[in-house]
């Protein structure tokens, strides 16, 4: 299955917990002022890419401890970004999810593949960004006004559960 993206990073540090391999899917209807990727914005911009051909970059990669799916907005190509992510857990991946919606939207929406993508999602940072509640003090986001979701968990409990970073590492 294809799927429209901005761009791959290998090996990023920044898009989540470990080492990652992030995904910058193309097409997004937030159009956050001050976005950190605007380019993704364009829903026609970017190229399309086979999931199968990630996939196999993403095995190439002994070093990976997860991947990020980030835009643009995954959600709107939530059916590959679930292959994706489904496929990644197979591998013993994480999976992070970056989205301008929220939670209660998500879980609004009457899409099996949102709710497929959220199945095999670890850890989902929800919210638009908000340039006046921007900090770089805050870990694997933009602005104040984000969560870091534990998706499992929230799911579990129906209602939200903050991620916390392992401690217990080493």
């Amino acid at each position: 299955m294809n799927i429209r993206i901005s761009g791959i990073a290998n090996d990023s540090i920044v898009d989540g917990e470990g080492i990652r391999f992030t995904v910058f899917t193309q097409g997004c209807p937030h159009h956050c002022p001050h976005c950190h990727n605007p380019q993704t914005h364009d829903p026609n911009g970017g190229y399309e890419q086979d999931t199968e051909t990630i996939l196999s970059m993403i095995a190439q990669n002994p070093l990976l401890d997860g991947i990020t799916l980030s835009g643009g907005e995954p959600i709107e190509q939530s059916l590959p970004c679930s292959i994706l992510a489904q496929q990644a857990k197979k591998m013993g991946l994480t999976v992070w999810l970056y989205t301008g919606y929220t939670w209660e939207q998500l879980l609004c929406k009457n899409d099996k593949a949102i709710q497929k993508l959220l199945h095999f999602t670890d850890v989902l940072i929800d919210g638009n960004f908000v340039y006046e509640l921007r900090s770089l003090e805050l870990s694997f986001k933009g602005s104040s006004n984000q969560r870091t979701i534990d998706v499992q968990k929230s799911l579990c409990q129906n209602s939200v559960v903050l991620w916390q970073k392992n401690t217990s590492s080493f």
